[in-house]
């Protein structure tokens, strides 16, 4: 067990959020302590409690109670065919940050079970990057680009983007049943709620956060449509609830999809989420250039298409 920690907040942590900060300096504890302790109200950020999403200020004091730590001298190094395989995955690397191609099935972060995931294994492949951030995140069984900031000043400047809207980000689908003809704006509120089980659900309500999504039909098929979706709003779960409400679930989504067509792509080889985050556009925090980023569809998605258009006759 660690002692009562009292952590000052400096100038390269201004406005990242407390469960980041806490998890940068808390490595070694598992990741579902760090948000009971924060939900638990046992960190306090100037002897008050606060939410996960709360911004740092430069000064602030964060109290840490003791928690149990990893045996010391326990590291997590992931596997080497792991980290070779996210090396062949990097699309952009500068001295800043990176952006990378993420799986279906790699969590962006270890915890909740899972040893590792795709920072363990940058920090692992980087000498320069042994303090790397994710700077938006994916979930666990959706693919494409993510960009993870090596300095905090280029994750502030990129969180100040994201927060401005000036980050474009699009991603493919694929969904269940025919798009409702002409829809493109889906602007609904989305709301987290946790079962008994403790399984995170996300549901539309008056009463959630504001959440915007386009829509674009990029070719309907018989019992599904490739969507291109452009987010202005990032929640969780967006673009999966958002797709349910139009009656047209992303294809292998266990948790708001539709079991028998699931199953029926399965068995054409797409065993996961069909959801790829494709396009990433943002403003250099250090050049001020514009960077312009296309994530490949992996193998599976892409000969699932191939199999749909052969089906249709395309």
């Amino acid at each position: 067990m660690s002692n009562v920690k009292f952590l000052e907040v400096g100038s390269e942590e201004v406005g990242q959020r407390l469960d980041n900060f806490l998890l940068k300096h808390l490595r070694k504890v598992p990741k579902m302590l760090v948000y009971r302790i924060i939900r638990k109200g046992e960190v306090r950020v100037n002897k008050g409690r606060a939410q996960p999403s709360r911004r740092l200020e430069l000064g602030d004091i964060v109290r840490v109670p003791p928690v149990a730590m990893a045996e010391v001298g326990e590291t997590v190094i992931p596997p080497k065919a792991q980290m070779d395989k996210i090396e062949s995955l990097i699309l952009y690397e500068d001295n800043d940050l990176l952006v990378i191609n993420k799986p279906s099935g790699m969590a962006v972060h270890g915890g909740s079970g899972v040893s590792w995931g795709l920072v363990e294994l940058v920090r692992n492949l980087r000498e320069d990057a042994r303090r790397v951030e994710l700077v938006h995140r994916l979930d666990r069984d959706t693919s494409g680009a993510i960009i993870l900031a090596k300095k905090m000043s280029v994750l502030r400047n990129l969180h100040e983007q994201i927060r401005q809207d000036q980050v474009e980000k699009r991603y493919l689908t694929l969904v269940a049943g025919q798009w409702p003809k002409g829809k493109q704006k889906v602007d609904l509120p989305l709301i987290k709620n946790t079962l008994r089980s403790g399984e995170r659900m996300v549901d539309v309500s008056p009463d959630g956060k504001a959440c915007l999504s386009y829509f674009f039909i990029q070719q309907q098929f018989a019992q599904v449509a490739l969507m291109e979706v452009r987010l202005v709003t990032g929640r969780t779960h967006q673009i999966r609830v958002h797709a349910r409400a139009q009656g047209c679930p992303v294809v292998g989504d266990d948790k708001y999809g539709f079991d028998e067509i699931n199953k029926q792509f399965k068995a054409l080889g797409m065993a996961r989420l069909a959801l790829h985050a494709k396009r990433l556009v943002f403003t250099h925090p250090l050049t001020n250039k514009q960077i312009e980023i296309e994530a490949p569809l992996f193998n599976d998605f892409t000969r699932t298409i191939k199999t749909l258009e052969q089906a249709s006759g395309k």
